[in-house]
């Protein structure tokens, strides 16, 4: 199994260690671009801040973001399950799973990255800011430039197995699974069921959506279930107490859509 997240905004800084090594990340094939995007950021906030601001889209109260940026060569690099912090990974728990569903973690989960690409969750990279919808002046979106490189890697690393997308959309547009990966490959929406006036109504929620998926990811990993296929991802989850609703495709290349249901929002 294969869990495609996205990476949080806000990331955790501070701590020791030594600073970047790029030859150590996970997915190889994806150094050079990485490489590229290292080095326009870096150069983009070494320069104008103001125009570094306006590409990253950063308010007044964030301009510290671009001197950490302009640093990011010599700063600390950590654990990526430790940098990134927020909604998804506070309800996820990584520090506190259990010594299995931990080593399960580091196997299964790969953080998607405007600057980075992917990496696991046990890459060492420095805190930095820069998401998936940022356009830099000379390589342009990142969605978009991440396109190619991503598909060259993704299919191998995708396995055999189930791949569980939980990616939001500006994350998703850097690879959309094809062929036969695409068959095996499940994406989750969380709705919030309410009764109003005797009739039903359901909502995407984005907070109430980002803690339970990564309480969904964290009880799959603690349960230990390694689902091989959307099919079985579905019965996994129901057997967690989950309700779910999901439909095989028409077409055996396409991705499954679940509808995880929940009365609670919290």
């Amino acid at each position: 199994m294969l869990v495609l997240l996205p990476p949080s905004e806000g990331k955790a800084a501070g701590g020791s260690g030594a600073p970047l090594k790029p030859q150590t990340l996970s997915l190889p094939g994806l150094a050079d671009a990485r490489a590229a995007v290292l080095a326009e950021l870096v150069e983009l906030c070494a320069g104008d801040e103001l125009k570094a601001r306006e590409v990253l889209g950063l308010s007044e109260g964030l301009r510290g973001e671009v001197a950490k940026n302009a640093g990011l060569r010599s700063a600390v690099a950590r654990p990526a399950g430790e940098i990134y912090t927020g909604v998804l990974y506070d309800a996820l728990g990584l520090a506190d799973l259990p010594v299995a569903a931990r080593a399960l973690a580091e196997q299964s989960l790969l953080v998607f990255s405007g600057l980075w690409g992917a990496v696991r969750v046990t890459d060492r990279i420095p805190s930095y800011r820069c998401s998936m919808g940022v356009k830099l002046p000379a390589l342009g979106a990142l969605g978009a430039y991440w396109r190619e490189p991503m598909a060259a890697v993704m299919p191998a690393a995708a396995g055999d197995g189930l791949v569980l997308d939980l990616r939001s959309s500006a994350y998703a547009s850097a690879w959309k699974p094809k062929g036969e990966v695409a068959g095996r490959t499940a994406t989750v929406r969380v709705l919030h069921s309410q009764v109003v006036d005797g009739v039903e109504k359901r909502s995407v929620v984005s907070h109430f959506n980002k803690a339970t998926k990564g309480r969904l990811v964290r009880d799959l990993l603690v349960a230990a279930a390694v689902p091989a296929t959307p099919a079985e991802l579905v019965a996994a989850l129901r057997d967690l107490g989950y309700t779910v609703e999901a439909e095989a495709p028409a077409k055996p290349a396409k991705a499954w859509s679940l509808d995880v249901i929940v009365t609670q929002v919290h």
